[in-house]
């Protein structure tokens, strides 16, 4: 048996045999949604082999059970390349998502703006990603799956499900590209002036390599973006993390709104 077969058994045996439906990743200052949910938390030092979560602002739990008539995982944290160099860092948590049943994951993340119309507080639906960090998590994978096909790595019928709960429940959301830089340190303002030619919107430490391995295990994805902050150069904001959780409730509250209503309508 499988590791993540293994983890899976682990899990049903704690939250029930039902399948899952969709997983939800939470990025920094997002852990508390994961209380919204009406299930079972599962500490990730209980699954062995799962990444330690160790970014403070993180929840490091999986709680399984039922939003808004939906069962699913939510990821209450996750790790980061960041801290041990490893991009593939999410990969078991993913293969444990698809062994529960899930057909389609969302992740979530905080990330600076590079658009004065989505300024500190605003969401932002991805619609494609540049990979910044050149890193990725597939390069050892040694069967011919590693060449993923990232065209519509953010899937359409996904993004149009989230762009129609935003417009029905009044939120306002972006759409737009998401720049993954590895941190931890924080782009220079001439990293921020590359990117902004380069094509993106946003940008973060986070997502991009959990997109490209959810495409590989063939779940489906999508993903948005809580801006936390202005990106270096941009505004007279003084950039940390401990500022990245500060300001993460502020669109938390529409990311909630947006993911509860798209959750109700599917």
């Amino acid at each position: 048996m499988s590791k993540s077969a293994e983890l899976a058994t682990l899990i049903q045996s704690r939250a029930g045999t039902a399948p899952v439906r969709l997983g939800l990743i939470l990025g920094s200052g997002l852990g508390h949604l994961a209380h919204a949910v009406d299930g079972v938390a599962i500490p990730y030092d209980d699954l062995p082999g799962f990444p330690h979560a160790g970014v403070s602002g993180h929840n490091p739990n999986l709680v399984i059970g039922n939003l808004e008539g939906v069962r699913v995982a939510v990821f209450g944290g996750r790790a980061h390349y960041y801290e041990d160099g490893n991009p593939a860092v999410m990969r078991l948590p993913l293969e444990v998502l698809k062994a529960l049943g899930a057909g389609a994951v969302i992740a979530t993340n905080a990330a600076g703006s590079m658009r004065p119309d989505m300024p500190t507080g605003s969401i932002m639906c991805l619609n494609d990603h540049i990979n910044f960090s050149g890193l990725n998590p597939l390069i050892g994978e040694a069967s011919d799956a590693r060449f993923v096909p990232m065209k519509d790595a953010y899937d359409p019928a996904m993004r149009a499900g989230l762009i129609a709960a935003a417009q029905t429940t009044g939120t306002d959301m972006a759409e737009g590209v998401y720049a993954w830089y590895s941190g931890p340190s924080f782009e220079t303002p001439a990293e921020i002036r590359a990117i902004r030619l380069l094509g993106a919107d946003a940008v973060g430490m986070s997502t991009v390599p959990e997109v490209i391995l959810a495409r590989f295990l063939g779940l489906r994805t999508a993903a948005i973006s809580t801006i936390t902050n202005m990106a270096a150069g941009l505004s007279d904001e003084n950039i940390s993390h401990e500022h990245t959780k500060a300001m993460a409730p502020i669109g938390a509250a529409k990311l909630e709104t947006v993911l509860r209503r798209y959750l109700r309508d599917i």
